[in-house]
């Protein structure tokens, strides 16, 4: 309990009267660090957290911002970066908000400091990376970067089946797209904390996964770190001592997610952690699965009062800790992490609507990811990751044309992922562009591949944010372009419609029509369905 909850639990009303006025200050004393950062001229900020990235960089007015208590439904890092060279950073969680030009920075355990680096993003990204999140040298699966991912969890739901699976994967075929990485979404086993397929919905596993081999496909499985209450895994654990516990009390602490109330490994506890890897393994073993989908880590969901093996153990400490978990399999992918940057992790990007506005978002999100350090990063399922806007559907009246921008968002980028079948919901010309457009995304593999390698050694984004490749030029609030590495600005369709303006840097650049264009300048482009505009940065004479 709180000192300011016990106050008014037990003062008299004219005494619990004075204590509202007094409570700001309760609320400031719980920070007891506080650092200001008057903003520079011209100066941009981003950070903290890749799910507000559309929101980057930050407005004059930012409300305060918790990075011990959300992510929004993403990966979190004690990173705050400038423009014009300057970045925060600490270890642990802190609070910011923004007003009157100023950036107001709350720390409970030390007094933060602003490092200036140098006089650009990029200087500052490179000196903070190299300093608190440098690459580990390795990358995830390189399979990742070459070929599409489906996933089923649009089309299945919570109706994961070995007949629709398998219907999934024969479409993929004869739909003219490419083999790749196939992942099997939620509720394919019995229950939470169990690793058995469920019997009724999947006769043959092994069989299935070895179809789905032999037809091209590399397997995931979803998983998460909770625990179905009253199952016999719930009381093995118990009995093992491996699940959070209440604090001050004997018994697993019930936690709610959005699947309910369930335990939950105790992440901090090595010897919990290592059965739950060992149960992973057995899965790999027996039926040959390639990998996992670590999902359900966000830290709001362990802002509960607990006792942990570790007991000044935190929320994002189990958040950090859920995805170490990943680093022992090369396929991998995450939405939710902390502190994770320069690690050999998918990270994927959250959940969004099928909307104009949700595609909108994909660019400077994964441009913010980047600059966190998740550079291995995935957007979300091409048209978005809403099941309701797919179900029950008039297919008369679905805006075919977000499909197809959603596709091309997705060709350049380091991974693209599909979920609703592109074959039930397009018409049979917009089918033959989205299955070209997955080609494509092949096509452009030996090239992502070689800069997913640069990152492992380097640390510096895959996919960059306009204003880190090309500093004070004009970039800083660009939204809808970015760099795939050092050699192609992308630069698709994100509003309905067919043209475009194209702002382009210094240097000679080729077009995707094979244009030879002299920057800087700024194009007005038509952009019919069917195209994708990208540019070349073509070698100075």
């Amino acid at each position: 309990m709180t000192l300011t909850r016990y106050l008014y639990n037990t003062l008299t009303m004219r005494n619990i009267i004075f204590l509202l006025l007094l409570t700001p200050f309760f609320s400031i004393a719980q920070n007891q660090y506080k650092t200001e950062i008057v903003l520079q001229p011209n100066e941009k900020w981003w950070g903290g957290f890749v799910g507000l990235g559309h929101n980057m960089p930050f407005e004059k007015n930012l409300e305060l911002q918790d990075l011990a208590v959300q992510n929004y439904n993403n990966q979190n890092a004690p990173l705050l970066i400038s423009s014009n060279g300057r970045y925060v950073w600490s270890d642990d969680p802190f609070k910011f908000s923004i007003q009157d030009n100023k950036i107001s920075l709350f720390s409970d355990v030390e007094e933060l400091k602003i490092v200036q680096a140098g006089k650009t993003l990029r200087e500052a990204f490179l000196n903070a990376s190299k300093l608190y999140f440098p690459s580990s040298g390795k990358m995830p699966e390189p399979l990742f970067f070459s070929v599409p991912q489906y996933n089923t969890w649009i089309e299945l739901m919570y109706n994961q089946n070995q007949e629709d699976i398998l219907k999934y994967a024969h479409n993929v075929k004869e739909h003219n797209f490419p083999e790749g990485v196939f992942m099997i979404d939620d509720n394919w086993q019995k229950h939470y904390g169990n690793f058995e397929f469920k019997p009724e919905k999947f006769p043959d596993p092994k069989a299935m996964i070895r179809q789905l081999h032999q037809m091209g496909f590399k397997i995931m499985l979803w998983v998460c770190p909770f625990v179905s209450a009253d199952s016999p895994e719930y009381r093995d654990l118990e009995e093992r001592g491996f699940l959070i516990k209440t604090k001050g009390k004997s018994i697993p602490a019930m936690i709610e997610w959005w699947n309910g109330f369930s335990a939950s490994y105790d992440l901090t506890n090595p010897k919990a952690v290592e059965y739950f890897k060992s149960q992973l393994r057995t899965l790999q073993d027996e039926y040959g699965v390639d990998g996992f989908k670590f999902d359900a880590g966000d830290m709001q969901y362990f802002n509960g009062e607990y006792s942990l093996f570790e007991k000044d153990a935190s929320a994002v400490d189990l958040s950090k800790k859920w995805a170490e978990i990943g680093l022992d399999f090369p396929y991998n992918e995450y939405r939710a992490s902390w502190k994770m940057g320069g690690t050999e992790l998918v990270q994927r990007l959250g959940d969004k609507d099928y909307s104009w506005a949700a595609l909108q978002s994909l660019i400077p999100q994964a441009a913010t990811a980047g600059l966190l350090g998740y550079s291995y990063i995935c957007p979300d399922m091409i048209g978005g990751g809403n099941y309701k806007a797919f179900t029950n559907i008039d297919q008369t009246k679905l805006d075919q044309e977000l499909i197809i921008r959603s596709a091309q968002v997705q060709a350049m980028m380091p991974m693209m992922q599909f979920s609703v079948a592109p074959w039930r919901i397009l018409s049979a010309d917009n089918l033959k562009i989205a299955s070209t457009i997955a080609r494509f995304h092949k096509t452009m593999g030996n090239y992502i591949l070689q800069v997913a390698q640069q990152t492992a050694t380097t640390g510096e984004p895959m996919l960059r944010n306009m204003e880190y490749s090309f500093p004070h030029q004009g970039f800083a609030e660009c939204k809808d372009q970015f760099m795939l590495g050092t050699k192609y600005l992308v630069a698709p369709m994100v509003n309905k419609g067919t043209e475009r303006s194209v702002k382009i840097p210094k240097g000679r650049w080729k077009d995707d029509q094979g244009k030879i264009v002299k920057g800087p300048k700024v194009l007005e482009i038509k952009v019919p369905l069917d195209r994708l505009p990208y540019y070349e940065k073509l070698e100075e004479n």
